[in-house]
């Protein structure tokens, strides 16, 4: 793979060109445009992605000092800060959205076979959302409150991986249940969510579309029971049941039977009711796979702490959009990279090692050595290891 090359040409390699110059066709991304083309406002933001720069100033500083070596990153034009916050400002998010959604693509056929926690052959996604605050003053577009703004980035996440398998951007206003209206749902999988997504009429689409769900029951539910199924008490079991619905509204929304388990976690000392339409996974296997939701957290706080989504180089919804879906295209690449060298090195380890060696023209693979994997990972114990499952 590696001829001379930079590290940062390196990952690049991955990039799949010839599918973003059809995204350009597709809304005509480079016309009229002879200098600083789509695809180098996301070679400089995937550039700030791997090395953390706070802000455009910062972008400008270290490009201009890597000199000559920015040709051979592929970057052939002057980089300016005004350059880099027109081009996010001017070029197409959209651009940047379907060559994100096709690196997800790729990244999932890589990681399908990859085991779940459990012995289960169907795909399990997490559904959750994360809100990322943004002052009033600068992003009044997507006011959130009375005195904050916020963007929301609601998350469809293949457990198999960790890889994104839909998103969606919209104003921290907009209430969870309704990406529910925008997710394709295939049949056989099970979409695991908490009880913000209850909307009865929703789950009862899943349900027709053949699919499966696992979700929390809110508390003041109304149902009736129809039949009750024995349970292993040893495992924190209460209750395994048949129900249907009697509310007015919800008995019309959902008018077939739901399966209701009972379940104590002795350890959190907590009192959890499962809702979901299959009645043929055991009661502990429900209970396990709405425990897998808990890695969907885990990558919020992961990209949170690790990719640039919280402090933003332009203010119009353009810009914003523009940097979520680099700042998504970036963890996909590192993710396709660290499946095709087959790295035993954890997503953090490899991104902080490619920041400080992106101009080096070293193997990607040489940087990750056995001895390097022990030293790293008794140092960063504390870190968060998305794809250590």
């Amino acid at each position: 793979m590696n001829n001379g090359q930079i590290v940062f040409s390196q990952i690049m390699d991955y990039f799949p060109r010839r599918r973003f110059k059809s995204c350009l066709e597709r809304y005509r991304g480079d016309h009229r445009i002879k200098t600083f083309t789509c695809l180098d406002p996301f070679y400089c933001m995937t550039f700030a992605q791997l090395t953390g720069r706070e802000g455009l100033r910062d972008i400008e500083t270290c490009l201009r000092a890597a000199g000559p070596k920015l040709y051979h990153a592929g970057i052939k034009a002057r980089v300016s800060r005004t350059t880099v916050a027109k081009a996010n400002e001017q070029r197409d998010w959209r651009i940047y959205r379907d060559i994100a959604l096709i690196l997800i693509d790729q990244a999932r056929r890589l990681y399908g076979n990859q085991p779940l926690a459990m012995n289960l052959k169907r795909a399990v996604y997490a559904l959750d959302s994360t809100v990322v605050d943004l002052s009033l003053t600068l992003f009044p577009w997507v006011q959130h409150r009375r005195h904050k703004s916020a963007v929301k980035v609601h998350t469809q996440l293949d457990l198999r991986g960790n890889i994104r398998a839909f998103i969606r951007i919209t104003g921290g206003q907009t209430h969870d249940v309704h990406f529910l209206d925008h997710v394709i749902f295939e049949a056989g999988a099970f979409y695991v969510m908490d009880k913000g997504y209850i909307d009865f009429q929703r789950l009862y689409h899943i349900h027709q579309q053949q699919a499966f769900f696992v979700t929390r029951a809110k508390n003041n539910m109304a149902y009736t029971r129809r039949a009750s199924y024995p349970v292993d008490k040893s495992r924190g079991l209460r209750s395994d049941q048949a129900i249907r619905l009697t509310g007015p509204k919800s008995s019309v929304h959902y008018p077939e039977q739901l399966r209701r388990i009972h379940y104590v976690d002795a350890e959190l000392n907590k009192r959890f009711l499962f809702l979901t339409n299959n009645f043929k996974l055991s009661p502990w296997t429900i209970t396990r796979l709405y425990k897998c939701r808990w890695q969907i957290e885990l990558f919020f706080k992961w990209i949170k702490q690790h990719l640039r989504i919280k402090a933003f180089y332009g203010t119009t919804p353009n810009a914003v959009k523009t940097q979520v879906w680099i700042a998504i295209s970036v963890y996909v690449l590192v993710a396709i990279l660290k499946k095709e060298l087959d790295l035993d090195a954890g997503m953090y380890e490899i991104l902080q090692v490619l920041g400080v060696m992106l101009f080096e023209k070293t193997p990607v693979k040489s940087l990750f050595y056995a001895d390097f994997n022990n030293f790293s990972k008794s140092d960063i114990r504390n870190q968060l290891y998305l794809f250590d499952l």
